[in-house]
């Protein structure tokens, strides 16, 4: 699959303010890039539950994601979102699939996200260190996140990176 880039993906969002550090500041913006990646072991798929000291999804099961505010390559950002989310490195990852933007339209709040999803296939369960955006983590079957109706969303996505 061709590589995303993400500085053509950004052009959209050129017009937007910008933090100090030069990243996109997505804060009143009715749309916004987004990764999304999935960490999968075997047939399950890891899932995390947000914190209260997130912006959204407070309490919610999620998976790892992130803001495409600046244009790095894809592939670096998903494992520095791994990494910073979940303590994941490469070591074990049989393969890193990502896919090509899709977008998605969300009620609450009301955004339109622009998501670049990714899969991370692992040959055994990494270890997991949980920072402050996650409260608890669990190894779900595929299946169960397809029938669960709070976790659709996910799987949607799943689908588009299996």
């Amino acid at each position: 699959m061709a590589e995303i880039d993400t500085a053509k993906l950004l052009e959209e969002f050129s017009h937007l303010p910008r933090f100090p550090d030069g990243r996109i500041n997505y804060a009143g913006s009715a749309r916004a890039a987004v990764l999304t990646c999935h960490v999968k072991c075997a047939d399950e798929i890891l899932m995390l539950k947000r914190s209260d000291f997130v912006g959204n999804n407070k309490g919610a099961w999620t998976i790892i994601s992130g803001y495409i505010d600046e244009p790095k390559p894809l592939r670096q950002k998903v494992l520095e979102e791994l990494a910073e989310e979940t303590g994941i490195t490469e070591s074990g990852m049989v393969s890193l699939k990502l896919c090509q933007p899709y977008a998605r339209e969300y009620a609450e709040p009301a955004k339109t996200l622009v998501i670049c999803p990714a899969l991370a296939e692992f040959d055994c369960k990494p270890e997991i260190k949980l920072n402050w955006e996650h409260t608890e983590y669990k190894w779900m079957q595929i299946e169960e996140v397809k029938g669960n109706e709070a976790l659709a969303r996910h799987y949607k996505s799943l689908l588009r990176v299996l």
